[in-house]
């Protein structure tokens, strides 16, 4: 069988054919390899360049590999964190002309980590507060979807830095099944299997030396069961109110967006008496801050660091001459009184934030010393550091002088890893 490359992009084929496909993956040579940290994986995994591309490879067998791919796309499709896939490399021989395991391609998930990498020094139990809170987000937000991962785990997730908090990306779609919807006993089952597989892996963290001594594995693995059920909870319930008290509607609303959920659809019904009202989220997807920070500035980010940078444009916005309080409706023009000239759009107002703010601080960073930090989590750290020099001085230092004493006194003793290099705990 000849050597056969399914991928998304039509300039990934000609990339991939460069790499040693008639080669058992283990067995890679250096020169195509990249250095990065790896989780536990019941398959051979490797990174590799393409191009300008890091890879990850994953060799297995035919069909799982294809049904992989195939579910990957769907949730890329969906806006679920998840790894991107790329392609699926069939066909392959060594040189004598035996099989070789066919391989899945996904793009490398940039300023990620595997979480035993993050062990490496002693993880403070407020980080791993985080990281449950990240995951319980990730399967709930699989599950609004339909998607039953089948193997929930500390081990099939990256995780990113979010502004002092973390994004959780699916990395191992390979037991996954999607669904229209899932039943209770389909959630509860993924629920549990995330609870026994995350007691396990710190058990075996424990056993290594490498858990911190007051992190409990067996009470941290009922925690993703915790944050989850309120999660969920709060996502899904049925909501009952007094005839004419809309307002309490508008409020669950805003509830879930500053959890960082939009409500796409709903449910509203009155009862048959017409005394109260029945409200029901019915589509709820997650990325409320994102959108709107990617509608006024075009930036894509996670989306603690977008709730972040909102709030900084917001008191940005609000030193600007030509800014109206309020969030105007795109395309509106508001003059003030007194013949005043019209208040800029919120959307002009945001690019001229990227441009003469956010751009040029994040600049101010040496590119050497921001180790896997993106633009958005090296703006957001600035902040933090601006906060707390202001609070030692009892007054605001300004962010051209907290960039200054962050990149001489910070990140030269930072270490390129997820924890914060500010006093965030």
């Amino acid at each position: 069988m000849a050597l056969q490359i399914s991928a998304t992009n039509p300039e990934h084929p000609a990339l991939l054919l460069a790499l040693p496909w008639d080669v058992p993956l283990e067995e890679w040579p250096q020169e195509y390899l990249v250095p990065l940290p790896r989780g536990i994986s019941r398959h051979v995994v490797r990174y590799a360049r393409a191009g300008t591309e890091v890879i990850a490879v994953k060799e297995l067998a035919e069909r799982p590999a294809l049904r992989e791919y195939g579910l990957l796309r769907d949730l890329d499709r969906l806006g679920i964190p998840a790894v991107d896939p790329l392609a699926v490399v069939t066909g392959r021989t060594d040189r004598t002309g035996a099989p070789l395991e066919p391989v899945l391609i996904t793009r490398h998930l940039r300023g990620s980590m595997p979480y035993r990498s993050m062990f490496e020094t002693t993880m403070r139990p407020a980080t791993m507060h985080r990281l449950m809170d990240a995951l319980a987000v990730l399967l709930v937000r699989l599950h609004l979807a339909g998607f039953a991962w089948g193997d929930c785990s500390l081990s099939n997730t990256l995780f990113r830095r979010d502004a002092g908090a973390f994004a959780a990306y699916l990395v191992d779609a390979e037991t996954g099944d999607l669904h229209p919807r899932l039943t209770p006993g389909q959630r509860e089952y993924d629920l549990d299997l995330a609870r026994v597989n995350i007691s396990g892996e710190l058990l075996d963290l424990e056993a290594s030396g490498a858990l911190h001594p007051s992190v409990d594995p067996v009470e941290f693995g009922h925690e993703i069961c915790t944050r989850y059920d309120g999660l969920w909870q709060e996502l899904t319930r049925t909501s009952v109110y007094p005839a004419g008290k809309y307002h309490y509607m508008e409020r669950r609303i805003r509830r879930l967006n500053e959890l960082g959920f939009d409500v796409a659809e709903m449910q509203i019904q009155h009862s048959p008496g017409g005394d109260t009202v029945t409200f029901v989220p019915k589509v709820v997807d997650a990325g409320h801050h994102q959108r709107q920070l990617l509608r006024l500035t075009g930036l894509d980010t996670e989306e603690n660091q977008a709730r972040r940078l909102l709030s900084d444009l917001e008191s940005w916005m609000a030193t600007q001459d030509d800014h109206t309080p309020g969030d105007l409706p795109p395309g509106s023009r508001l003059r003030p009184a007194g013949g005043q000239p019209p208040a800029a759009r919120p959307e002009v107002l945001a690019h001229r934030w990227v441009r003469d703010v956010f751009r040029p601080t994040v600049r101010a960073v040496p590119v050497e010393l921001r180790g896997s930090m993106d633009p958005a989590e090296i703006y957001h750290e600035l902040l933090e550091h601006r906060w707390y020099l202001s609070e030692r001085a009892q007054h605001d230092i300004g962010l051209d002088t907290a960039v200054t004493d962050y990149v001489r006194n910070v990140l030269p003793k930072a270490r390129a890893t997820l924890e914060p290099t500010t006093p965030t705990d």
